[in-house]
């Protein structure tokens, strides 16, 4: 099965999506003149800034409600998998799809808002099937289509569930080694894998029927608080190991580009290693921090604002936050670990990589380390699993044209597929989801190119009223 996911893996995350997605962030970046870098300031202070209009959510709401989907086993375990798989460099990649993805953030969840589609109820409904189908006209329907069912595929099937209780429950059980439950497949099952899935499934469900406005009451709580605690674990790595730093980014670089495999003098063995490391940069960037995938756009698009670009400007901070920030810390912990001839990884990959990279780097018995890695993945695991079950209703929603019940029955469908997904492996379940991701990245970034002039036309507009004094 591992054998065959990651054949259909390497042909979703082939050269021409890699390509797809990077250079879509670069246009995005030329059209917007470098938003990323010259509104970055604006943009932060644009988080605590109330709006009104119609909508159902305020812009912070909707920030953390996109944070609660993407701060999440990426954040720990997937830039773990990244760097297993594809070395040290596999980082640099995460940061520059991360850079240029911010462009892209900043787009997709503008032009959400731009077409999106607001009920006689006032509900709100929108994402990239909309900004598909109303900006690129009828025609490209089926091409929304396709979206929004990747986007019910790829969080029933792996960034919304099984990774999520699978990063969660393995945090458990490495912090509470408990007797063996029972075996299937081969495998062996603790009880603390058995117990802790089944508390998180429980709790899940008592959110997600709740619907939005729980889940996004729960976001604003949880989010900022497991992102400080986790950072400031990240920092004291960086600060205990000062001198180790500069060793790591030149590690980092020199794998990204091959230098190392260079030393070799085998020009193929070079290019794998830098496609290896692109491939699973790029994809467990696009994982954590959803730059392109489409995600988003769903989250922003009920926020109440008369201003599309405002809230775009908001949700492009999600990209530096998620992976410039949080996601570093978990790769240089790992990286400065790994330039210390003492630290060996025998072939671990995952959480406990990142476990025990950093009860390396601190020092002590490693079990504090456990512990406190295991409260914060359970949260942010457990505040994508909401998220992504936003996302993937919506997707639904517009697939049934509104037929509420269709979306009851697929919360059933989810719910139980969180229980299930403690009993799949690492690899199966996050190469799953880089297809799916993959999968879900294609149409957008198609539209987001089609549309790119759209993007530049709305984004100097606004910037104008607003040094004109037109805008309060």
């Amino acid at each position: 099965m591992n054998d065959i996911l990651g054949k259909i893996d390497d042909l979703v995350w082939g050269l021409p999506t890699i390509i797809l997605i990077l250079a879509t962030g670069i246009l995005l970046t030329i059209r917007t003149r470098g938003i990323q870098f010259t509104k970055l300031t604006i943009a932060f202070k644009q988080i605590f800034k109330s709006t009104s209009g119609a909508g159902e959510l305020s812009g912070f709401s909707a920030l953390c409600t996109a944070l609660s989907a993407t701060i999440g086993t990426g954040n720990i375990v997937g830039v773990a998998t990244a760097i297993a798989a594809g070395g040290p460099g596999a980082l640099f990649w995460m940061w520059f799809a991360a850079i240029v993805g911010t462009a892209t953030k900043y787009a997709e969840c503008m032009l959400a808002i731009k077409y999106r589609e607001i009920k006689p109820d006032g509900s709100v409904l929108g994402g990239p099937f909309y900004t598909i189908e109303k900006g690129m006209g009828a025609k490209w329907k089926w091409l929304a289509v396709l979206f929004a069912t990747f986007g019910v595929a790829g969080a029933l099937l792996g960034i919304g569930t099984t990774t999520q209780i699978n990063g969660i429950t393995s945090a458990v059980n490495m912090a509470f080694k408990t007797e063996t439950a029972f075996a299937l497949f081969g495998n062996e099952y603790t009880w603390a894998t058995v117990i802790g899935g089944a508390i998180v499934t429980i709790c899940a469900a008592l959110v997600i029927i709740g619907g939005l406005k729980r889940i996004s009451k729960v976001a604003e709580k949880v989010v900022p608080a497991m992102a400080i605690i986790y950072v400031f674990l990240g920092l004291s790595v960086i600060i205990m190991n000062a001198t180790k730093v500069p060793a790591a980014f030149a590690l980092i670089f020199k794998s990204a580009f091959g230098y190392e495999a260079a030393a070799g003098g085998v020009a193929g063995f070079v290019l794998k290693q830098v496609m290896d490391s692109m491939q699973k940069g790029i994809a467990r960037g696009i994982f954590s921090n959803e730059a392109g995938l489409g995600s988003a756009p769903i989250a922003a698009a009920p926020v109440q604002t008369k201003e599309p670009v405002e809230q775009g400007l908001v949700n492009m901070t999600g990209t530096v936050i998620d992976t410039l920030i949080v996601c570093t810390m978990t790769g240089l912990a790992i990286v400065i670990a790994m330039c210390n001839p003492e630290f060996t990884a025998n072939g671990i990959t995952g959480v406990e990589l990142t476990s025990k990279s950093l009860s390396f780097d601190l020092g002590g018995d490693g079990v504090s380390v456990q512990f406190l890695l295991m409260v914060c993945l359970a949260f942010f695991a457990f505040t994508t699993i909401l998220g992504w079950d936003y996302y993937s209703e919506k997707c639904l929603e517009y697939l049934t044209n509104g037929r509420m019940k269709f979306v009851m029955g697929y919360r059933v469908l989810y719910i139980l597929m969180i229980a299930v997904g403690p009993y799949f492996t690492v690899e199966e379940v996050f190469t799953i989801a880089d297809i799916t991701n993959g999968l879900m990245a294609i149409p957008n970034c198609l539209s987001l190119i089609i549309l790119s002039g759209v993007v530049a036309k709305e984004t100097r507009s606004y910037f104008e009223r607003r040094d004109r004094g037109e805008l309060l």
